[in-house]
């Protein structure tokens, strides 16, 4: 059973006081089975649980016995919960506050806890890329967003000015290691990356949240949006069978599979930027891809192979 499960069930029993095994199964998005084992395993291990059946029945800490984590200070309880998921750089904050929660679990959790924080290493970096930290701002937006309070924001755009407004942020976003805050401003929702803000204020004012606002699908959204905005150029070609998975690891998203055509070539969509873009994505599969539309495609393939040959044919000067 996962640590982390074992303290959310802790942390579900010691707010609720009494639950069900199905109640718990809902929160923790398991089965009931799962659940119920999950229970007897923290019974089993040494934690005061117990269950009582009947009406009005279900599971319960004996005499509401609490995990202490009250050596948890607010700033780093915040931070932790924040970054529940896989961060790509811990920051001190995030540190002190796990040493204090892996203190703070009961003995017989402790080992498995242990364990599991060393089973895993993240790299904040591809290879060939250099380590990024952490946004200057990213404390400060993480306490507006989890206060629900207004923020007054400078921010300097792309070629633009600074420019000083108040928004209501709604959530963070780690996309690879840089940061975007999703907020709502008078001009409707934007999103703002948080390398280009250079002062962040907090205001007493309360922050609006759109009803039934669900940050992951807001995210999808805009990065769909932002991928048909820059990417906006489609090439049509045929590939050959043995190269497919190399064009979806070359383009990654930027290519649609689609059938199976005449001749048992693959139809592939691919978006690109520009003609050149594209054909110099594509010129090194070779005769394995054939380019059917739009032209200027072929042509700008043409114009390059006929460069190749050019400086490395048969003829040419060494």
């Amino acid at each position: 059973m996962r640590a982390d499960r074992l303290v959310a069930v802790l942390l579900i029993l010691q707010a609720k006081g009494r639950i069900t095994a199905a109640e718990l199964a809902g929160e923790l998005e398991v089965s009931e089975r799962t659940a119920r084992r999950d229970l007897e395993a923290l019974a089993l291990a040494g934690i005061p649980v117990y269950s009582q059946a009947g009406r009005g029945g279900g599971w319960s800490l004996v005499g509401g016995a609490r995990t202490d984590l009250t050596g948890l200070t607010a700033a780093e309880a915040r931070t932790l919960f924040m970054v529940a998921g896989p961060s790509a750089a811990a920051t001190p904050q995030i540190k002190a506050a796990l040493r204090k929660l892996m203190r703070a679990l009961p003995e017989p959790l402790r080992a498995e806890a242990e364990s599991a924080a060393a089973a895993v290493v993240l790299g904040p970096t591809r290879w060939d890329r250099t380590s990024t930290p952490p946004p200057e701002h990213l404390d400060v937006l993480q306490r507006a967003v989890v206060d629900a309070v207004q923020v007054r924001l400078r921010y300097a755009g792309r070629d633009r000015p600074e420019t000083e407004r108040v928004v209501h942020p709604l959530g963070l976003v780690a996309k690879a290691s840089v940061w975007y805050l999703v907020a709502g401003t008078d001009a409707g929702l934007r999103t703002f990356r948080l390398s280009r803000v250079r002062a962040v204020t907090l205001t007493d004012e309360p922050a609006d949240r759109p009803a039934g606002f669900d940050l992951a699908e807001t995210w999808k959204t805009i990065v769909d949006t932002i991928d048909e905005r820059r990417v906006w150029f489609r090439a049509h070609v045929l590939a050959d069978p043995e190269v497919v998975p190399w064009l979806r690891g070359a383009f990654g998203a930027r290519a649609v599979i689609g059938e199976e055509a005449t001749g048992g070539r693959a139809a592939v969509e691919i978006r690109s930027w520009s003609a050149h873009t594209v054909a110099s994505e594509l010129v090194g599969f070779g005769a394995q891809i054939e380019v059917v539309s739009p032209r200027e495609v072929r042509d700008e393939l043409a114009r390059l192979g006929a460069a190749l040959t050019e400086t490395y044919g048969s003829g040419a000067s060494r």
